[in-house]
């Protein structure tokens, strides 16, 4: 033994067809201004205030953007991870499913803007203005938000572990259904009568007591109304484009996130042919998506949930599952070869044929997971648990086995050992595992 609805919006059936046409892309003109001088930036802003912004699907990573004005811009799901917007205007901006992990909003005014099914995980926005501002479905693990100003604002369904609330004000604000509340730090938070709570019910004094906040009467109000930004049509500039840019901007592939949408284009039409290259899906709920075929190659799947998500035959080189709920998900004849499932959970799932080769398995739930056929060829599956996994013609040749269970997996004489031999009925035994002829 090793130790240790029911109709498809006509709109998508419309687009469908044109899934792998050049993309339609942000204004690059704006982009490099933006880049190149924030300075200039706001100074063609006040010249031509009227001039519609279109940076949706931009990739500002890590730009320093400190003062910009980019109100009323259309920031749908640009890349804003890293990116400092401290003292930055994104009033009235569309940054729907915007991808801000880790960015700086120190004294950032965000009022009225629309941030629905954006990752703001560790985005750090002390002081930060969000008043009436649309945040549901948000990603805030371990956000910073201290003395932020959320009132009348739209939490939402937004995900709040360890998000750090203290001497915020969540007047009025609107938590239906958000998760993990009760483990935010809330110290000196202002809630008042018209904060809903996750509950559905009003907040209470006694509930702000038993929180560490504090609680404000005022006099009741109708719940505010969100409306979501106007956004300019999309410029087609396909000759500046990679075909990595275009199959990223192109506006008539939904995004992933949006697993109903995205489910009812590939119901439309199964066999067409998506690349989504290093497409950044951290912690987003993505269970049952359907991503048959699809090019994934180099995505971060981080601590999202797959959960009986089909990734049948899909391109997963070098994508990051890291802590991810795979549970039952069928990745029958991926291709993950140098994929990180470092502890990811995948219990049931569906690996047979897959191809792991080099693949960080270290610590991954494989309990009851089907492995038939699958090339594990120099994988790690270091303290890893295949507790009842089936291994029949699985290839494991330079495998590092360490501290994985295989208490009870399946054996057949045609799995390959970590010594590049065909498994016996001895080899088993040693291991725990069931020897099998079939």
């Amino acid at each position: 033994m090793i130790t240790p609805k029911r109709a498809v919006p006509a709109i998508i059936l419309a687009l469908v067809a044109t899934i792998n046409s050049p993309g339609l892309a942000y204004n690059q003109d704006q982009r490099k201004l933006l880049l190149k001088n924030v300075t200039e930036w706001n100074s063609m802003r006040q010249t031509n205030p009227q001039q519609a912004i279109d940076l949706s699907k931009a990739n500002l990573e890590g730009a320093n953007l400190s003062g910009a004005n980019l109100a009323e811009a259309n920031l749908s799901k640009a890349d804003l991870s890293g990116t400092t917007l401290n003292n930055a205007s994104l009033k009235g901006a569309n940054l729907s499913m915007a991808y801000l992990k880790k960015a700086n909003l120190i004294k950032t005014d965000a009022s009225k803007a629309w941030l629905a099914g954006a990752n703001m995980s560790g985005a750090f926005m002390m002081n930060a203005r969000f008043t009436g501002a649309n945040l549901a479905a948000t990603n805030m693990r371990w956000a910073k938000l201290p003395g932020a100003d959320l009132e009348n604002a739209n939490l939402k369904g937004a995900t709040l572990f360890e998000a750090d609330f203290e001497g915020a004000n969540l007047k009025g604000a609107q938590l239906e259904q958000a998760q993990l509340l009760e483990n935010a730090m809330l110290k000196d938070a202002r809630f008042s009568n018209n904060t809903i709570l996750p509950s559905g019910e009003p907040a209470t004094g006694s509930w702000a007591m038993r929180h560490d906040a504090r609680f404000v009467r005022e006099p009741a109000a109708t719940p505010p109304v969100f409306l979501k930004p106007a956004t300019p049509e999309p410029v087609v500039n396909p000759e500046n484009m990679s075909a990595h840019e275009q199959a990223k901007a192109s506006p008539v592939t939904p995004d992933i996130r949006d697993v109903e949408t995205w489910n009812a284009m590939r119901t439309t039409n199964p066999d067409a042919k998506v690349e989504l290259t290093e497409e950044k899906a951290g912690h987003a709920n993505l269970a049952g998506v359907d991503l048959r075929k699809v090019g994934l190659s180099k995505s971060d799947f981080e601590h999202a949930n797959l959960d009986k998500a089909n990734l049948a035959g899909a391109s997963l080189a070098g994508a990051n599952f890291q802590r991810a709920d795979m549970k039952q998900a069928n990745l029958k004849g991926a291709d993950m070869e140098g994929a990180n499932l470092d502890r990811a959970y995948l219990k049931n799932a569906n690996l047979s044929e897959a191809n792991l080769t080099g693949a960080m398995l270290y610590g991954a739930m494989l309990y009851g997971a089907n492995l038939d056929g699958a090339n594990l060829t120099k994988a790690s599956l270091f303290d890893a648990n295949l507790e009842k996994a089936s291994l029949k013609g699985a290839d494991l040749t330079g495998a590092n086995l360490i501290g994985t269970n295989l208490t009870d997996a399946i054996i057949s004489p045609t799995t390959i050992t970590p010594s590049g031999k065909k498994a016996t009925r001895g080899w088993a035994a040693s291991n725990d595992a069931i020897f099998t002829e079939k």
